[in-house]
């Protein structure tokens, strides 16, 4: 089963890419797809393949993925099947730290992320400290109601920084808001891949911790893990994914919550396989779920973050309908 979940996962993110590149206002057949990534046919394609379309569809991915394995991170590190960045108001911190970096004109490339990161990892904080103030980090409700109020808090502060901008800037903002992949270009596709490697990557390192970390804090002190070191730091590397996701596209929201559960459900459970899946996956449903924003009402564009929060809001409803089912 597990070797035919990693050749289904491939050809579907083929699959997805391949639709991406292929689809939207003007649509280009799979030869004429070909045939422009390898730089022939007419000019007007290949600069649709190679400068539009193209960078989108990898910046799509890398996106869907950071989200997949921050959220897979977040729900082994609290071992809470609903953990997710968006939920915790991880991703709402993230967006403060980068609206703030943008106020004050600092490098997209640095500047931004590093502030997103900044606000993200004070997000995580403020939610952990409220739920274990509350009465423990581990339970469920605490974690979900400390996440809607420093998202709601992420969410006011977001709006005063938008009523003394420039009118002519709102429209954008709010639009990034939402989430989005439009305009994607390759140095943005760069430097994010570049923090998805790093951050998925330390958690990749990190995997045999967080497989410690689910028999719970007894049992993975048994085995000689320091739980509180090791939690900050899967933790901090899920707020960085979750952060240059934000930095880069704007609040997409849920895919980390999906993402895991689809991929345990394939029957991957030690967190090596199932960081990697969810990477994987979440690429395939980002690129997806950017196609359908594109083409259900063409020209105009859905945002992202609203198409994945149609597939994310009933998940969460059904996961949280068979969690209070078994207590």
């Amino acid at each position: 089963m597990r070797a035919r979940f990693w050749i289904v996962a491939s050809l579907g993110l083929a699959a997805a890419a391949l639709l991406g590149v292929a689809l939207g206002p003007v649509g280009l057949s799979p030869a004429a797809v070909w045939a422009a990534l390898a730089g022939h046919g007419d000019t007007t394609t290949v600069t649709i393949v190679q400068a539009i379309r193209l960078p989108r569809v990898a910046l799509a991915a890398l996106v869907g993925a950071a989200l997949g394995m921050s959220g897979a991170a977040m729900q082994g590190t609290l071992r809470n099947g609903l953990a997710e960045p968006y939920l915790l108001g991880v991703s709402g911190g993230a967006a403060v730290g980068a609206v703030a970096a943008i106020a004050f004109h600092w490098n997209t490339v640095v500047g931004v992320p590093l502030a997103a990161f900044a606000g993200a990892a004070g997000a995580a904080a403020l939610v952990l400290t409220i739920a274990r103030i509350a009465g423990g980090r581990a339970d469920v409700r605490l974690l979900l109601m400390a996440g809607v109020v420093v998202g709601a808090f992420a969410n006011a502060a977001i709006m005063v920084a938008y009523a003394t901008a420039p009118p002519e800037s709102v429209r954008g903002a709010l639009w990034w808001m939402m989430g989005s992949v439009d305009g994607a270009e390759w140095q943005r596709v760069t430097w994010l891949a570049a923090y998805v490697v790093i951050g998925g990557g330390a958690l990749i390192v990190w995997a045999r911790d967080l497989d410690a970390l689910a028999l719970g804090d007894d049992g993975a002190a048994a085995l000689g893990v320091d739980v509180e070191r090791a939690s900050r730091r899967a933790y901090l590397a899920a707020a960085l994914l979750a952060a240059s996701t934000v930095a880069a596209a704007g609040l997409v929201g849920f895919v980390g919550l999906v993402v895991p559960h689809m991929v345990r459900a394939a029957g991957l459970r030690q967190y090596r396989t199932l960081l990697c899946g969810a990477a994987i996956v979440g690429a395939a449903l980002v690129i997806s779920a950017d196609v359908v924003a594109r083409t259900v009402r063409p020209p105009a564009e859905l945002p992202l973050g609203a198409v994945t929060a149609l597939l994310g809001v009933p998940f969460f409803l059904f996961q949280l309908r068979r969690l209070a089912a078994r207590s």
